[in-house]
């Protein structure tokens, strides 16, 4: 078969080997973190964008979190959840659609690491350079670091995918739940070395990368905390960076999981759970850690909680 014909065919995707007596629980388990997962993040851009005490810089640049992780999760869940429901020899795919799968699948993981070093940014002018805040943290700058995020990881992703789709084929499986470069690359008998080893040095890179410029953001900001004795600041500190930090914990826990259990081929299920979990569980604890964390987000939420409370 030519690769011109390959390219159009049909894919297996292997999913999750589920039994049909549990394939219901967990269709609905899964259902329900995707609702909540949307219902959240959304309110959350939605809060954002109506109200003016919180139209600040670095609520304007948390809100590229929450539009991330909705992207990250409607580009694996729907499907993954329709996929459950079928047998395991009637999961296809089409060529076209594992690649765009793909392709968001990587503009999701790439934009968590950016997005969270602007934020960090954003924290550390905010705690060691109060006073030329504003001045640094204009809208123009928002923009330019929002852009920056979402263009270095659109720019990236599709160098990458874009090594893979000139490969040939001779395989029809998809290894994973879902698709992604390496399911991809995997389904070529060429030699897949560069592809290996751009995907692999790129994600050192941004995870180093990440972990550097946040490490070091947060033991300048640490050190201003011990020199300073004004107790406001401290807390604020402490309150802003703490939900940060969480954050980003919670995202580089969960990829590591995935990368460690991708390692061992004898864990290739736990490594599916894995990486659907990485989908799941950042983007639906994201809103709660912010919504509960940042203050301005939680009065806003019980001010309108008490609201439907007195009309009803």
């Amino acid at each position: 078969m030519d690769n011109l014909t390959f390219r159009h065919s049909i894919l297996l995707v292997e999913g999750l080997k589920v039994t049909h007596q549990s394939s219901c629980p967990v269709f609905i388990v899964l259902f329900l973190a995707y609702i909540f997962t949307i219902v959240s993040n959304i309110t959350l851009i939605f809060m954002i964008s109506t109200e003016k005490n919180l139209h600040d810089p670095m609520h304007f640049l948390f809100c590229n979190l929450p539009i991330n992780d909705v992207i990250g999760t409607t580009v694996i869940l729907p499907r993954l959840m329709q996929d459950i429901l079928r047998e395991a020899s009637e999961r296809y795919i089409t060529y076209m659609e594992c690649v765009i799968q793909a392709y968001f699948v990587h503009v999701f993981t790439a934009a968590c690491h950016y997005v969270l070093m602007i934020m960090a940014f954003d924290r550390y002018v905010a705690i060691c350079n109060p006073l030329r805040y504003s001045a640094i943290m204009t809208n123009k700058m928002v923009i330019k670091l929002s852009a920056s995020a979402w263009g270095l990881a659109v720019l990236v992703v599709t160098i990458m995918i874009g090594l893979t789709l000139r490969l040939s084929h001779c395989r029809s499986t998809i290894e994973n739940p879902f698709c992604d470069n390496a399911s991809l690359f995997k389904l070529s008998c060429e030699n897949v070395a560069i592809n290996n080893a751009f995907g692999v040095i790129y994600s050192v890179i941004v995870a180093c990368l990440s972990a550097v410029s946040i490490f070091i953001t947060y033991v300048k900001i640490a050190v201003l905390c011990i020199r300073s004795k004004n107790k406001a600041l401290n807390s604020k500190a402490i309150k802003t960076c703490s939900t940060h930090l969480a954050v980003y914990l919670i995202m580089f826990i969960s990829g590591a999981i995935f990368i460690f259990l991708h390692r061992f081929p004898e864990y290739s299920e736990s490594r599916k759970l894995g990486s659907i979990m990485f989908h799941i569980i950042p983007p639906g604890l994201n809103p709660l850690v912010y919504g509960l964390q940042t203050k301005e987000i939680r009065h806003k939420i019980v001010k309108v909680w008490n609201r439907k409370i007195g009309n009803s």
